[in-house]
């Protein structure tokens, strides 16, 4: 039987649930998830293995249509090579938004690839506003394959997956049949670090922060890691460390328990905060931080 491979790429606005499907599709929590929009900073490609196939999924920022800073603007070129290196695009809509991305979908339609939509949250809509709005998009986009999803409740997943595997290219695998991401451990940390401040944090401090692992040191039983969380503002250290250190603390203690989780061993983090001004349109910075244009 010849071997299938291939880059299934998930694009979408913010906030429309790319990091929960990435999940499911992988089954494993690669990306990070919180309601608010922008949580994804990075393209992150996940690795679903079988005996005669190899899924490469890439969870990609949400499209931002008027960058404020360097960042966003290096957040949207990761969205572009998605665009380019794609052997099938998962196009993430959520079904109770009623705006249209005008522009990904006049270039979703210049496409040669196959293109699935995804129609999510639809345990948020009613039997005939899920099919009114099938029907719009395959209106609007003939060539693509429409599927009503629920990626928080899993519902189609495993249909939408078994339909990506037929779609695949024929092609040996691009990556060691045992790994599951292209990510460092240390990236993991630094993500589920971020993913608890926003949680914990509300307004701009989650937007305006970047996290970053100096020392990741690992035994047998525990892993010592030093992160320091960089701040654009000294008013968004001090509400950071929170009073007598209590905020710090609790963020500490949440990432801590995920991290044990994740790896499988005892942790010990060491958290820090430190003011970086005006690091999102810093290009020497962002590089610091792993943002590579």
């Amino acid at each position: 039987m010849d071997h299938k491979a291939g880059y299934v790429n998930i694009i979408g606005k913010p906030n429309v649930g790319k990091s929960t499907l990435m999940n499911d599709l992988v089954g494993e929590k690669i990306s990070i998830i919180t309601s608010k929009a922008q949580t994804t900073r990075h393209r992150i490609l996940g690795i679903v293995n079988g005996d005669d196939f190899q899924i490469v999924f890439s969870d990609t920022p949400g499209i931002i249509k008027n960058p404020a800073y360097k960042m966003h603007e290096i957040m949207n070129q990761y969205i572009n090579v998605a665009f380019i290196d794609a052997d099938l695009i998962l196009y993430v809509v959520d079904i109770t938004d009623k705006k249209i991305d005008d522009d990904t979908v006049a270039r979703i339609k210049k496409m040669d690839v196959p293109v699935f939509v995804l129609l999510n949250k639809i345990d948020l809509s009613t039997q005939e506003e899920v099919e009114k709005a099938a029907a719009f998009w395959r209106e609007t986009l003939p060539a693509a394959t429409v599927f009503p999803i629920s990626a928080m409740h899993q519902a189609n997943i495993q249909f939408v997956f078994e339909s990506i595997i037929e779609k695949l290219p024929v092609c040996p695998p691009y990556f060691p049949k045992d790994e599951l991401t292209d990510r460092s451990m240390r990236f993991f940390v630094t993500e589920i670090i971020r993913e608890k401040i926003l949680l914990n944090y509300q307004q701009e401090i989650p937007y305006s922060v970047e996290v970053v692992v100096d020392a990741y040191e690992e035994s047998q039983k525990l892993i010592n890691i030093k992160a320091t969380i960089y701040a654009s503002r000294e008013s968004q250290k001090a509400i950071l460390i929170g009073k007598g250190g209590a905020a710090i603390k609790k963020l500490g203690i949440q990432s801590r328990a995920d991290i044990e989780e994740f790896t499988g061993k005892k942790i010990f983090l060491d958290l820090r905060v430190k003011v970086d001004k005006d690091w999102r349109d810093n290009e020497e910075e962002l590089k610091h931080f792993g943002y590579e244009a």
